[in-house]
């Protein structure tokens, strides 16, 4: 028997998830548990800093006009997809990571600057030593309850797709306020970040092998079947 996947993160990469899903042949239904919205920011001068560490794709959705400042530096993006939305917005890319913006920031040589921009809620990083990390938040997350739609999938048992470790913890605080039984619910965790958020008592949590959604969705279909 298969079970029905319930998609979490905020749009447009809801849309996104939701129509890849499909193409998997899963039963999948979005639900974002957020909405993104800009947060207005002062950006230093371009020429202060050496590159732009960015961990979302939210950043050039969302940075506004104040982005116009700091196109010259180069862009370190966390993966594929905020370096694709960089580039949309006209940015250059200079490094993409695959494990996360802390392993990112690691190759940074000593004397370096980067400017983070960053969402309201975001991971402490520790640079190396002789980097410096400037900080400007850009975009914050506001929690959405989950929908009667989605809570009546859940309470007949069902696999969410956790992309943030804020989406983990309002999930389990949305179970616990809808009375719903976290041991009806398995959680596919985008890293092992998240599945620590998601807290104890679901049927199962994994964690997908690579931080990509395609990775994510594979994990996701093995655990709906």
């Amino acid at each position: 028997m298969s079970r029905p996947l319930v998609i979490l993160r905020p749009e447009p990469g809801c849309s996104q998830t939701l129509a890849a899903a499909r193409e998997r042949g899963l039963e999948a239904t979005g639900a974002p548990l957020f909405a993104i919205e800009p947060v207005a920011w002062n950006p230093p001068d371009a020429d202060t800093a050496d590159a732009l560490l960015v961990g979302s794709a939210n950043v050039f959705r969302h940075g506004g006009g104040a982005l116009d400042a700091v196109r010259p530096l180069p862009v370190w993006a966390v993966g594929d997809v905020t370096a694709a939305a960089a580039r949309d917005a006209g940015f250059s890319v200079e490094r993409t990571g695959r494990g996360g913006l802390q392993s990112l920031l690691a190759g940074a040589a000593s004397g370096m600057t980067l400017l983070r921009l960053a969402g309201e809620v975001h991971v402490d990083l520790a640079p190396p030593a002789g980097v410096a990390l400037v900080e400007r938040v850009v975009y914050r997350a506001v929690p959405l309850p989950l929908d009667a739609a989605a809570a009546g999938i859940l309470r007949g048992g069902a696999v969410v797709l956790a992309h943030s470790a804020e989406a983990a913890r309002h999930l389990a605080s949305e179970c616990d306020r809808l009375a719903i039984a976290r041991d009806l619910v398995a959680v596919a965790a985008l890293g092992a970040r998240i599945a620590v958020a998601a807290g104890p008592g679901w049927r199962a949590v994994r964690v997908a092998p690579e931080n990509t959604d395609s990775a994510l969705l594979a994990l996701a279909a093995d655990m709906c079947h």
